[in-house]
């Protein structure tokens, strides 16, 4: 089709290259294209280039080629991505969830080989990897063993996957994190298609099933991370369907100071955005001060949307962007097609480029960014530097709970120190090869310590700037004498191989290793929660003396019980501080006026006199960093370790589901499938399984971590015949509904108003009120027939793009969520699952309506639900008292009261493969 008559050409050296033009809308009077913000502009392209009267149409192209910044459209629109990105951990149940389908099709007599990826996926394996191993030279080698042992299961449904679908690569364990990897090599900024023999070129766009796929935004690329279920819909070729956003515009100008980090400045947007509320909306970055920003730089910045709240964090394609492809490996004839490209499209910004229409805007100079951290249980929780003590202080006291003054923690500790409280740490040798560490520690461990002290995450190690000046900061302090305190768990966990290697070539990796932080492997390690155990005699210390420890970490989240169960306060910092926090033990420090730590001759060493300059740091990147780096490594990304292809692997078009695995089971969303879906009537009857408050995470939802034999995904698995040291965590365990179901709302850090004096997951059964775990509660709800519903208060469902806070509510028995608002994805995720999210009307609330848990709700006018339309709550307790109030229906648009009706997205994507399902 030739839409609006948009269909042109460009040429190039290599042939005549196909485009379609969006300065014909402007041209026939449409709009004002050529001012739109740059996001929207890709979104306008992708409507137009897959016009075909059926999905996408000329109405669709014409509503938002009409955007007015300051008049919201009133309509979705049918986004087809150029790709899907995926990570194993919602990679796991996303190839099972279509082993499943595979399975119902067939027992229902249709194709199963129509249940096959339409639009290209890679997944990366980088979810796995656990800090088992640290601060020893063999850290790597066996962190990477376990990880096999561990997921082999895991590993070879997605090697089966890979073989048994079409458009489906895996890039194996131990290469990077996705994001990085996407930034440094999957993303293509501008893609060519071979169509019916025609060459088209199209901006790279992409939806991921993990939150932080808007790290590749800074290169220009419009992506950004959908629930699990959607992204499964959207490979099996659906359109993502989406209201038309607001793009609100946040100027940048000034330049950093010296000493100020891109990890500073970034904690400074996401305090800023996240009281702005850009949730459900584009936030795209202009202004001059674009130009004095690396591209890693603007990196750091997109990878933390989710943080801000925003659905994107969007860097238009500049020259930046072409010097960062050539930088990376990318060949010269596609970097120059890309300008041409984005050029002729008015895609391509300079400093001279007229400033674009924003529905809002905001402002930062630069120059007034100061060194900074975020916590103890939030990222958009920002401290200056030389507030930290006091901050902790403060969080002690009021969020935490602790009227303890610095001092009276010490004299504490010098109590119990007296007592024998001098303790031993050791790595035990576990049979085989695997050597063994002991050592002792007489050491003051208290409230403030640093348990943990991490370089992780694809927000940081993606970043040269930050990671050289760790490595310069680890030099100045070794060479000062200066050493890690002994109690502390340090660990070093690149994004990609390039950046060990560039830290190798520069000479700066054994002063890194002088202090602990040697490489334990390539993944996301502590921040997505797979830090590992403390040792175990740290830990006797935490709990017996209820301390407050802490981690610092150069992470993206670091929400309570997120990075290690038993650590409460979490800081995020950039590499640098990070080695300096680990130096000086404690966050209980203001590192700008005390010592970070004291010489062999106890001369006091200060953060500021080993602090490295600027100059430095961008003339070991300019001596150490090429694009031969990056081609070496990204050759042979594909090539996995002999463990991985000495996988056994099944084979066939059918994946052979087998009873006896704790780690892969047939999920039960697709068994008894009926074709025509159940009706949907008034919900009625509705038991309050979990009461809870503001900004619950999809980690109190559905954990990521590690979990002890005392729980019941725990003795589940002994049930099975798994020892405790082969649990893993509940992130490898997706594929297992079984543990899965046992996880939800089982983090022990937990708050359900229906069980106040208690954390974790505990519940109230009703009537009756007897108190049992919330999984078994609902095992009981079930078994008498009742359904369940969830209360909650702001902001419900942030974090991660966890498909299993909402596959695990669903099949705990929950009907309806009723919260204050909701995160967008989570959001997603519960109408893609077939639970209706519903919010109170603004200014009210559950304690304000005088909710108290023990009522039956009954939920009126589901019967003829609209998106955003009311229903009617009546909410009858024990006493005998009704509360009758109004909430609004969290359908958004049209096609979600479609699945909400089917019970999920891919009960409504199977249901219409099976409408024509002869083979």
């Amino acid at each position: 089709m030739n839409p609006f008559g948009s269909k042109d050409f460009i040429g190039t050296d290599r042939s005549r290259i196909t485009l379609y033009r969006l300065s014909r809308l402007e041209e026939i009077g449409l709009g004002n294209i050529s001012r739109f913000p740059y996001s929207i502009k890709i979104l306008l392209e992708a409507l137009l280039r897959h016009v075909d009267e059926r999905i996408v149409t000329e109405e669709d192209v014409e509503s938002l080629a009409r955007w007015d910044p300051k008049n919201r459209v009133e309509r979705e629109i049918p986004f087809i991505p150029a790709r899907v990105l995926l990570q194993d951990f919602t990679g796991v149940p996303a190839v099972v969830d279509l082993a499943a389908m595979r399975s119902a099709v067939e027992r229902l007599g249709g194709d199963p080989a129509r249940i096959n990826p339409v639009i290209p996926a890679d997944l990366v394996i980088d979810h796995s990897i656990q800090v088992d191993y640290y601060g020893t030279s063999y850290a790597r080698a066996y962190n990477e063993k376990k990880e096999f042992e561990r997921n082999r299961e895991r590993y070879a449904v997605l090697r089966w996957g890979q073989k048994a679908f079409d458009n489906f690569r895996v890039i194996p364990p131990g290469r990077g994190i996705v994001h990085q990897i996407n930034l440094e090599y999957l993303a293509s900024v501008v893609h060519v298609k071979k169509v019916n023999s025609e060459l088209i070129a199209f901006p790279d766009t992409l939806v991921g099933m993990d939150s932080h796929t808007t790290m590749i935004n800074s290169l220009g690329v419009l992506g950004w991370g959908v629930g699990g279920i959607e992204a499964e819909a959207v490979m099996l070729g659906q359109p993502y369907h989406m209201p038309v956003p607001e793009v609100v515009g946040f100027k940048l100008y000034g330049e950093l100071k010296e000493g100020v980090t891109a990890t500073d400045l970034v904690l400074t947007i996401t305090q800023m955005l996240r009281k702005h509320n850009v949730v459900g909306k584009f936030v795209e970055f202009y202004g001059q001060g674009l130009s004095t920003l690396s591209l890693p730089d603007r990196a750091t910045i997109s990878n933390m949307a989710p943080e801000y709240g925003a659905t994107v964090g969007f860097f238009p394609i500049d020259d930046e962007t072409l010097k960062y492809l050539l930088m990376t490996g990318r060949k010269r004839e596609h970097v120059d097609l890309v300008k041409l490209y984005a050029m002729e499209q008015g895609l391509f910004r300079t400093d001279e480029s007229p400033e674009p229409l924003f529905s809002e805007t905001l402002e930062l100079d630069m120059s007034t960014v100061e060194p900074s951290l975020a916590g103890p249980k939030r990222p958009q929780d920002r401290i200056p530097l030389d507030e930290m003590e006091a901050s902790f202080h403060n969080a002690m006291e009021e969020t935490f709970l602790r009227e303890k003054t610095k001092v009276e923690a010490d004299h504490e500790y010098h109590r119990w120190l007296g007592e024998g409280g001098s303790f031993r740490v050791e790595h035990k040798h576990t049979g085989g090869e695997e050597p063994a560490a002991k050592y002792e520690m007489k050491v003051p461990v208290k409230s403030g310590s640093i348990v943990i002290a991490a370089i992780t995450s694809c927000t940081n190690t993606s970043n040269p700037s930050v990671m050289i000046g760790a490595g310069l900061l680890a030099r100045n302090a070794v060479e000062r004498g200066l050493k890690v305190k002994p109690y502390v768990k340090t660990s070093l966990a690149p994004g990609s191989r390039v950046v060990s290697e560039y830290l190798v070539n520069s000479g700066l990796m054994p002063y890194l290793e002088a202090l602990g932080f040697h490489l334990v492997g390539y993944g996301c390690t502590t921040c997505i929660g797979n830090s590992g155990p403390i040792p175990e005699n740290v830990a006797k210390a935490m709990k017996e003396n209820n301390l407050i420890v802490t981690a610092v970490l150069s992470g993206n989240r670091n929400f309570e019980g997120r990075i290690n169960p038993i650590v409460k306060a979490n800081y995020l910092a950039s590499p640098p501080l990070v080695v300096a926090y680990a130096i000086s033990g404690t966050v209980d420090i203001d590192l700008k006026t005390e010592p970070i730590g004291y010489d062999p001759n106890s001369k006091p060493v200060y953060l500021k006199d080993i602090w490295p300059g600027h100059e430095e740091i961008q003339q070991v990147i300019k001596n150490t960093i090429s694009p031969r780096l990056f081609e070496k490594q990204y050759s042979v990304v594909s090539s996995g370790t002999e463990l991985w292809e000495n996988l056994k692997v099944p084979s066939g078009e059918l994946y052979k589901w087998d009873n006896e695995s704790t780690y892969i089971q047939e999920p039960p969303f697709f068994r008894d499938f009926p074709i025509k879906p159940p009706e949907k009537g008034d919900l009625r009857d509705l038991r309050i399984l979990v009461y809870l408050g503001d900004s619950i995470t999809t980690d109190h939802i559905s954990p990521a971590g590690e979990f002890s034999q005392d729980s019941l995904a725990g003795q589940y698995l002994i049930s099975q015949g798994v020892a405790h040291l082969d649990f893993n965590s509940y992130g490898s365990r997706r594929g297992n509904h079984e543990v899965m179901m046992r996880g939800t709302f089982a983090n022990i850090n937990l708050r359900n108003k229906l069980v106040p004096d208690k954390e974790g997951g505990w519940t109230r059964y009703f009537p009756g009120g007897k108190e049992m775990t919330i999984y078994d509660a609902a095992m009981l709800y079930k078994k008498n027939g009742i359904p369940l519903a969830i209360i909650a208060g702001k902001e419900y469902g942030t974090g991660s793009s966890r498909d299993w806070a909402a596959k695990g509510t669903c099949l705990l028995g929950v009907s309806a969520v009723i919260a204050e608002s909701f995160e967008r994805i989570h959001r997603s995720n519960l109408v893609g699952m077939g639970v209706l999210p519903l919010q109170f009307m603004k200014g009210e609330k559950a304690d304000t309506l005088g909710i108290n848990g023990d009522e039956v709700l009954n939920i009126l006018g589901t019967s003829n639900i609209e998106p955003g339309g009311e229903l009617r709550v009546v909410a009858k307790g024990e006493n005998g008292k009704e509360e009758i109030f109004n909430v609004i229906a969290r359908l958004d648009a049209p096609i979600e009261v479609e699945f909400y009706r089917n019970g999920g997205i891919l009960h409504t994507f199977l249901r219409n493969i099976l409408g024509n399902k002869r083979r």
